[in-house]
């Protein structure tokens, strides 16, 4: 299906309605309004980059005895520039390029923290069961070549990068895992965190590549606030969101590829419930457009085997704490969205709904240890 039959956005429809409507249901939608940034110098990168560009920023009370504590996030949604057959150096440099201008846009725009899309620098292959050439991506976290280049920009622009690639580990049998590198805003590998949850849905049967990731829930401490990284799959797993609020996140990015067909109806709840169950701020990634392969594949459900496996609606967007969240990026093209957030908003929602005081995560732990035991019984009353 071409982006040309595609909607552009929800946010497009809405604003077809009189103002006051218009605002009225946004606000039921959308939570507390937000107010757009002034980014005139972003704005023109954008245009000569030829890159949608959507700001926002979230408001939080001020505090006495705390100074704010501001942060820009950005979060980059983009099609690929080449055909997915495209020579593999090839589409890795053009995508490359793609990513510097993005993160060139986002550095005059202010931003801290930078997220990129899931597996970023390469199609979205998984889905046609080839080793070949698509394992041929796959490199080292630490110092691979796609590290090794946003290394560089992320020392230019005093940013933290993360960048969700293929990873290879030649340590442990070269074994192959969806991976989040995470580069600190000195250019320096400050950890990585692999996929928790891995598909077995349709075409997104990815454990033909990798398996759960080993790494837990990782909480990465950066200048700019505590960031986790919640790969694709896991934003349908409450608990894996679960699990970063208990190691401290403040911000869980969500770099995901994920198609209308399959998810879209799901896309803008659960990041934006997971801000709102956890008190921290969610960055929801997805990418843009139909990618196209060689060989046909089937999806196990009975229908005619097809090349590509649907269209990829990006709507990526940010969701705070307080269940207010930005407008989304467009459905069409590709795009930054720039965040200005304040992360003492997230104390104030945990003092105002007090979510985590009241969890009983006690009783959910000898719950659950219960749970996972062969003889474990239902707690379910019957009549006698």
């Amino acid at each position: 299906m071409s982006s040309q039959q595609q909607f552009e956005s929800v946010e497009k429809i809405l604003s077809k309605l009189p103002p006051e409507d218009h605002q009225q249901i946004r606000n039921v939608l959308y939570g507390t309004h937000t107010t757009q940034l002034h980014l005139p110098d972003a704005e023109t990168k954008a245009r000569d980059y030829d890159l949608e560009l959507v700001s926002c920023r979230f408001d939080s009370a001020q505090e006495q005895l705390r100074a704010p504590r501001v942060v820009r996030v950005g979060i980059f949604q983009n099609k690929l520039p080449l055909p997915p057959n495209s020579p593999i150096k090839d589409q890795r440099n053009a995508l490359f390029k793609l990513a510097e201008k993005a993160i060139d846009t986002a550095a005059t725009g202010g931003v801290n923290v930078f997220c990129l899309q899931e597996a970023w620098n390469m199609p979205f292959a998984f889905c046609t069961r080839e080793k070949y050439p698509w394992c041929e991506y796959a490199e080292s976290a630490e110092d691979g070549p796609t590290t090794a280049f946003l290394k560089e920009l992320a020392r230019r622009y005093n940013m933290v990068i993360i960048s969700p690639i293929l990873e290879r580990d030649d340590v442990h049998g070269h074994t192959i895992w969806n991976t989040a590198v995470v580069i600190d805003n000195y250019g320096d590998y400050l950890g990585k965190h692999r996929k928790n949850h891995i598909p077995r849905v349709g075409d997104f049967n990815e454990s033909t590549y990798y398996v759960e990731g080993n790494t837990g829930h990782p909480v990465f401490q950066t200048e700019f606030g505590k960031i986790g990284v919640n790969i694709c799959y896991g934003r349908h797993h409450p608990l894996n969101w679960l699990m970063f609020g208990v190691n401290g996140a403040e911000i869980v990015f969500n770099p995901s590829a994920t198609v209308g067909t399959l998810s879209e109806p799901l896309w803008g709840i659960e990041a934006r419930n997971a801000a709102i169950a956890n008190s921290y701020f969610t960055c929801a990634i997805n990418r843009v457009g139909t990618e196209v392969f060689e060989t046909e594949f089937t999806s196990g459900d009975g229908k005619p085997a097809h090349k590509d496996f649907g269209y990829f609606y990006g709507a990526s967007y940010i969701a705070a704490p307080d269940g207010s969240r930005s407008t989304g990026l467009s459905r069409t093209r590709t795009g930054l969205l720039i965040a200005e957030l304040d992360l003492n908003l997230c104390r104030q929602i945990r003092d105002h709904w007090n979510f985590q005081m009241t969890q009983r995560l006690d009783m959910y732990a000898e719950s659950l240890s219960k749970a996972i035991k062969p003889d474990f019984v239902p707690q379910i009353i019957h009549k006698n």
